[in-house]
């Protein structure tokens, strides 16, 4: 069996940029960049993390391809503006987590199953065609790299839905 070059957790932050974050955009960015200090702080730690940042509103951005934080002097800044096209998160994470997975393997290393921190404070824009595409991405028959999602409700948003977007 061959040597890995070690283990790693891709982890991604799909955080809503929608208009309606308009008044949490600010704490965001904060808190995005105390996280990448605190990794820093923690030399081991931040060598076994692959980071990605995705904003969605109406469409989806993303903002950080998933990198080595020791590598990036600062993480990008979130905006606000747009809808909440949960559909589209979901279906960037459902392209974007399997060939991300596939390449750090390729590169030589054991690859954990993702995370992905969910931050949104509003109802979907999209209707429920976002459950479809939610339920093939964290279905592990049809994404073998289906990731665990954590969900962060944010000002007003609804927990039943926050709560039906977490795994």
């Amino acid at each position: 069996m061959a040597d890995t070059l070690g283990q790693l957790l891709p982890v991604y932050v799909l955080a809503d940029e929608s208009g309606s974050m308009t008044p949490y955009v600010g704490d965001l960015n904060e808190g995005m960049k105390s996280l990448h200090v605190a990794l820093l702080g923690e030399p081991m730690a931040a060598a076994k993390v692959r980071f990605s940042v995705l904003g969605f509103a109406s469409g989806v951005t993303e903002r950080l391809v998933l990198a080595d934080l020791r590598s990036e002097a600062e993480l990008p800044r979130l905006s606000a503006g747009g809808g909440t096209d949960y559909d589209a998160a979901f279906g960037a994470l459902l392209e974007r987590i399997p060939q991300d997975v596939t390449t750090l393997k390729s590169q030589g290393y054991r690859v954990h199953r993702p995370a992905v921190f969910f931050l949104s404070d509003g109802q979907p824009t999209c209707g429920e065609e976002w459950r479809q595409t939610h339920r093939r991405l964290v279905d592990r028959s049809v994404t073998p790299a289906a990731p665990n999602i954590i969900a962060f409700g944010i000002g007003e948003a609804r927990a039943e839905t926050i709560l039906s977007v977490a795994t």
